[in-house]
């Protein structure tokens, strides 16, 4: 008796093992398809804009100071030979906006490649602001040398300079003004990545200025839009029809509301919630950002992934199953018949990426499992002699498919509910042998 039963679990195990092979390819398969997935993304990124964020805006005051003279002595006496001056040196001193007000409106739209898609949006903003220069901002030092001239510029940051559908027009103190791509590389070090500048005109030395600025920005990304707040205080509102916002970054909205028509958030940051609040260093840094992506409501891949890891526990539930039929009924079973199941089980999640790929993810796993559970039903009546207990079997399929699509709409219950799903076959299988005697499990 004993060699009995251990010869049909060895078989069993072994059968698993050799399962474990096709479920891998079927696993490689998706791996791959993702993979396709993201490089075709990647390639309409390339093609046209990829994702955006956006720093600033930030004032840059460039100023040349003319250094004192430089003092030649005798090496030997000490004695003054000659004095020489020194080039001009340019120096560049920035200043965070007092307030900065952005609100916009993003509107998604699926670009297609074949059976592949990639989500872009058109964001359509203004930014309103203003900063403020005091009037001893320049005032130096003799030692420090003297000022000969300064001049303001406007620096904005866009990651992605092709997202930038327009032209704006900036009203600088009533004033139209637009921005340029830089002359020179002086302020590289001010806003590193794409930038774009605007001369604000000459500084007079010892005057306060004040700079107003408002600006419409019609602006095309891919995925997600980061902003990176520079000023003192900093205002954003963001609102889409999109219903699936993934809200991510360094700041999240203080309020926000997210239904089935979309979304609406509002954030606001201030110089105490920054790490660093100098602006140069704010800006340059990319983990100081509000961040917003407009994911997929449903990822195929990752929802086949999360799907095949739970294969394994299909074929050890059914092969028990077959088990007990054969230990409770008295009716053998052969191994070739075990392994022909489990094809089929297997074969379900091929089918659910290829359908997946072409209709809903709700339909596709409600074809493939249908036509798996189908499958195995028919097979079964005639391997255990009647409807009756393929019907049985289907039916605790059925189940099985059910639970395991609730397993993959509800990531956060997925524990629960499958140690819910091996404490009630642990029960079924206790249950049922209670009264088996086991020792005499070989006897005719």
């Amino acid at each position: 008796m004993n060699r009995m039963l251990l010869k049909k679990l060895s078989g069993m195990v072994i059968l698993t093992l050799l399962l474990l092979l096709p479920l891998e390819m079927v696993k490689e398969q998706i791996g791959k398809r993702s993979a396709y997935q993201e490089s075709v993304e990647w390639d309409i990124a390339r093609m046209a804009f990829g994702e955006q964020t956006l720093a600033g805006p930030i004032l840059a005051v460039r100023y040349r100071v003319q250094n004192p003279p430089e003092v030649i002595r005798d090496e030997k006496t000490g004695k003054t030979v000659a004095t020489r001056m020194p080039q001009p040196e340019e120096r560049v001193l920035t200043l965070p906006a007092e307030q900065l007000n952005m609100e916009g409106e993003a509107k998604v739209e699926e670009l297609r490649r074949g059976i592949y898609q990639a989500q872009i949006y058109h964001l359509d903003m203004t930014m309103a602001g203003s900063f403020h220069l005091p009037a001893d901002l320049l005032r130096l030092k003799p030692e420090d040398g003297k000022l000969l001239d300064a001049r303001a510029v406007l620096l904005f940051g866009v990651s992605d300079l092709r997202g930038i559908d327009e032209d704006p027009a900036i009203d600088i103190n009533g004033q139209k003004l637009r921005f340029a791509k830089p002359a020179d590389m002086a302020l590289a070090h001010t806003l590193s990545g794409s930038r774009l500048e605007m001369e604000l005109g000459k500084l007079t030395p010892g005057e306060a200025r004040n700079f107003d600025f408002v600006f419409p920005l019609k602006l095309s990304g891919m995925k997600s839009f980061s902003f990176a707040p520079t000023a003192l205080a900093n205002r954003v509102k963001l609102t889409s029809a999109w219903p699936h916002p993934s809200f991510q970054g360094s700041f999240l909205p203080r309020e926000r509301n997210v239904d089935d028509t979309g979304f609406s958030a509002s954030w606001m940051v201030s110089s105490l919630n920054m790490n660093d609040t100098d602006p140069e260093a704010q800006a340059n840094h990319s983990r100081e950002v509000l961040s917003v992506s407009f994911i997929e409501p449903i990822n195929i891949y990752l929802q086949s992934q999360r799907a095949i890891k739970y294969g394994v526990l299909f074929i050890v539930l059914t092969f028990t199953a077959f088990f007990l039929w054969e230990i409770l009924r008295r009716h053998p079973l052969h191994f070739m018949q075990y392994l022909l199941a489990g094809l089929a089980l297997t074969l379900f999640f091929l089918l659910l990426i290829a359908l997946s790929e072409h209709v809903a993810f709700l339909y596709a796993y409600l074809i493939a499992a249908a036509a798996c559970i189908g499958l195995i039903a028919i097979y079964l009546s005639g391997v255990l002699g009647g409807r009756k207990p393929a019907l049985a079997f289907g039916g605790g399929l059925v189940i099985l498919y059910g639970t395991l699509y609730g397993l993959l709409q509800s990531e956060d219950n997925a524990l629960l509910m499958g140690s819910g799903i091996l404490f009630a076959a642990l029960a079924a299988i206790m249950i049922s042998t209670r009264k088996l005697d086991w020792r005499n499990l070989g006897n005719k």
